[in-house]
């Protein structure tokens, strides 16, 4: 027999060797020896190994809520814009910066003044004698609250009515008609705050012409938020906006609404695809706060939902169970079982949950 055979013979048959000592040690391990006291031993501290999870976590007793942050900007909230219906010259603008109230001109054409009156509804007929309708009435409250009476407020225009109109129009410079023609007033919800002009002095004045962009007086924040976060926007829901300086102050969703803004391009050649939006308009609770903001850039932190001391888990520690649902593996000392629970409010990476035996402390395991 060559060397080379005897030593190929000899090696086989360390291996085999080897493989026997390795087989007959792990039955020792399971089993244990005749008189001996580790039986099981090795074979349970390998199942734990098993079934023990890789990480384990607390549960804990917490208020969740469910956060979102967005850019906002500080101003006077939304900008409008106002449109001229009358044909002629342009002869004066309100100031830009400037405050216009109820009975106050925001321009003039041919030098007859465009008065601001308080509303909803848009001007949008000439009244007169005979007519009849919810503008009258608005038209009339105005009337009497810059201090003209004589009339009955309703929704009939009559000739009490046109008699104390003939004394505002005496009042503003204006023919004295006892109609009010159609453009020669402008409702707004209340004052307003001049932001722009967009025609100047000495131009000529068109029906359908935008004259100037205004706002509201009070200090506002302004957001808009995709559609798919309209659960955010609740109107008197209470957020937290973080001003430039770092300071925080608490305001309120005062008003919510749906806009079309123009979107991007496609390209040369392709219009602008329109966007739906939802501007939401924030009032702020400390308007002290406010102090040496003009208009700044500040973030909104809404809360769409919350649960006050609630059990809570990483999500990471939901089992999908077979029977369906969700469960959690329970670490107790060495020993691990599967608890069912019922979830609740998802948020910040954790989740509400309730079960039999879960406490605050609890341990449970974290699956890979």
């Amino acid at each position: 027999m060559s060397d080379v055979t005897r030593r190929s013979r000899l090696r086989i048959a360390a291996i085999g060797a080897t493989a026997l000592l390795v087989a007959v040690a792990g039955a020792v391990a399971a089993f244990g020896l005749p008189g001996g006291s580790g039986t099981g031993t090795a074979a349970a501290d390998t199942a734990a190994a098993d079934t023990a999870p890789p990480a384990t976590a607390a549960v804990t007793r917490q208020t969740l809520a469910d956060t979102e942050t967005a850019d906002g900007e500080l101003g006077y909230g939304a900008t409008r814009s106002a449109t001229n219906r009358l044909s002629g010259t342009i002869t004066a603008l309100a100031a830009t910066g400037s405050t216009v109230k109820r009975g106050g001109a925001l321009w003039s054409v041919d030098n007859q003044k465009v008065v601001l009156l308080y509303g909803r509804l848009p001007a949008y007929r000439t009244l007169a004698a005979g007519v009849e309708g919810t503008d009258v009435k608005q038209f009339e409250q105005n009337l009497k609250a810059l201090g003209y009476s004589g009339f009955t407020v309703d929704d009939e225009y009559t000739g009490d009515t046109a008699d104390a109109v003939r004394d505002w129009q005496e009042d503003l410079g204006l023919p004295e008609t006892g109609r009010v023609e159609q453009g020669r007033i402008r409702y707004a919800d209340g004052e307003v705050r001049i932001a722009a002009h967009q025609v100047e002095v000495g131009d000529g004045a068109q029906p359908g012409q935008a004259v100037l962009t205004y706002t509201g007086t009070s200090r506002l924040v302004t957001v808009e938020l995709d559609v798919d976060d309209q659960r955010l926007a609740k109107r008197g829901t209470a957020v937290r906006v973080a001003l430039p300086d770092g300071k925080r102050v608490a305001g309120k969703i005062s008003k919510v609404e749906t806009v079309i803004t123009s979107g991007s391009s496609g390209g040369a050649g392709q219009a602008a695809e329109a966007e739906t939006k939802i501007e939401v308009t924030v009032s702020v609770t400390d308007a002290k706060a406010l102090a040496g903001f003009d208009q700044a850039s500040v973030k909104v932190t809404f809360t769409a939902s919350e649960r006050a001391n609630v059990l809570t888990v990483p999500v990471a520690a939901l089992l999908a169970l077979a029977e369906g649902g969700y469960g959690v593996q329970v670490v107790d000392g060495g020993e691990e079982r599967i608890v069912a629970v019922r979830t609740g409010l998802f948020a910040a990476g954790r989740v509400e949950v309730t079960g039999d035996g879960l406490a605050e402390g609890t341990t449970v395991g974290i699956p890979k």
